[in-house]
Formats: C-alpha cells, structure tokens, sequence
C-alpha cells in the first residue's frame, strides 16, 4: 500500500544549499538579556527566537508540599514576525500557542531534575521574533540553550551544588515533500507537506513526543515510522552542534 500522491501540478519549493536530510543553519548566542537569569538567542534559518528564564521564589499551586518545583512555559510571535502583521496576542486563549506552550513545558520538564528547585517556579518565556517555519521546534532549541546559561550560571555562582539538566532535548520538523523525506521543513515546504511531524528527543536517542501526521490523505505505518526515526536522528545531530556552541570556555 501506497500513500497518495500530490497533485502533479503542485510545485514543489526547491531547497539551496542543502540536501534533504540537513537541517537548516543553527546558531545560539546566551546571556544575551541582562536581565533574566537564563536567557538565549537561536536562530534556524530565517527563524529566530528570544528564550528566557525566571525564577519565582514561590511554589506552584499544585506543588505546594511537595519535594521539587516546577516549571512552565510560554510562546508568543511578534506583530512582524511574519510577511504580514499579526494582532499582537494578548489571550491565553489562542489554540495554536496553548498547544506550543504545553509543549514546551513537558519537554523542558522532561529535561530537568526540578528537585533543587524546592518551593520555587521556572518560567520559560519563547519569543518568536522572525517566523520562517519551525518555530515550535526552535523553540524547544532555544528553551534548552536558555535552560543550559541559567544552570551554568547557578553552578558557577554556587547556588546549585550539582549540575540539574538530566538530558540535552532538543527537536526537528521532518515531512514528506511529495515523495522526498526532508528535514527541518521551512515554511514554503511546510504549506506544502503532504505528512509531517516534529519530534523532540533527547541528545542520546531518547523520543519523548511527536505531534503531527497526514495532510493530504494517509499514510503508512512504515512512512510515519521513516519520519520518526528520521526525526530522533536529526535532533542528535542538531544537539552536537548546539552543545559544541553553549560549551563553556574557562573563564568565560
């Protein structure tokens, strides 16, 4: 059994400078907000995100009395983000960036030992600042960056005595662009993919969510799991790089 193809008439975005199994360009700079305690700026491509984190010494509600913290997130894309203005979002209501949202946090929960976090809350804060797909995915690269610069920080100002980051989570779009498994879909792909999904895992082969599927008509179980493991060994590959990129320098 064969999935449907796409309309024959469909063009299909030709990709520069890479192949179809290379992620775009990724680059992390961290301590880049003064103000937050944790804070990186990542760029995929034409995709940038803000991330920061904050400390709030205060327990969650549904924490209280318990041995560890807790840590949340937040997603948000600029008016001009994209190619055309967007109403600034000013609801918790808005479906697309709940869903990210909720993401986010159990993939930086996933990450972390919140036990030296005892009656306290992490908040993640994602801001899109250029959009060209893939922002819930470079969101999650960004998150972890801003994660690693305020534990780097802790550990070194002897606030935390040991290192809390239990895994490296990272993440990837991976599609089928009519027959062509790609990874790292911008958004011309995107629009166009008939199947894709994001897939966050860890740098050591872990999977810990996919969200996504079919776009034009079903596909295999064997296609779905190509995407799969496609997408658990890009995230590896993406993990080296960005762990070669936060590595700390003596002195620094």
């Amino acid at each position: 059994m064969t999935a449907p193809k796409m309309n024959h008439q469909t063009r299909l975005p030709i990709r520069e400078g890479r192949d179809s199994l290379t992620p775009r360009p990724l680059t992390v700079r961290r301590s880049v907000n003064p103000h937050a305690p944790g804070s990186a700026h990542l760029t995929m491509g034409r995709t940038e995100i803000l991330a920061t984190v904050s400390i709030e010494d205060k327990a969650a509600p549904h924490m209280r009395g318990l041995k560890e913290g807790w840590l949340t997130a937040e997603y948000a894309m600029l008016p001009r983000a994209t190619t055309d203005r967007q109403a600034r979002e000013r609801s918790l209501q808005n479906g697309r960036r709940h869903e990210i949202q909720r993401l986010l946090g159990r993939a930086m929960r996933a990450s972390m030992d919140l036990r030296p976090f005892r009656n306290q809350t992490l908040y993640i804060d994602c801001d899109v600042l250029v959009a060209d797909g893939g922002t819930r995915v470079a969101s999650i690269l960004a998150a972890h960056a801003a994660l690693h610069d305020l534990c780097d920080r802790m550990v070194r100002a002897g606030k935390l005595s040991e290192w809390p980051l239990l895994h490296n989570v990272g993440a990837i779009s991976v599609g089928f662009v009519g027959d062509e498994l790609r990874v790292d879909l911008d958004y011309a792909e995107d629009k166009v993919a008939r199947a894709d999904l994001n897939v966050v895992a860890t740098s050591t082969g872990l999977l810990i969510e996919t969200q996504g599927g079919a776009e034009a008509g079903p596909m295999t179980t064997e296609e779905f799991t190509r995407l799969m493991t496609t997408g658990v060994t890009a995230v590896q590959g993406l993990m080296v790089d960005l762990g070669q990129q936060l590595a700390v320098r003596p002195g620094v």
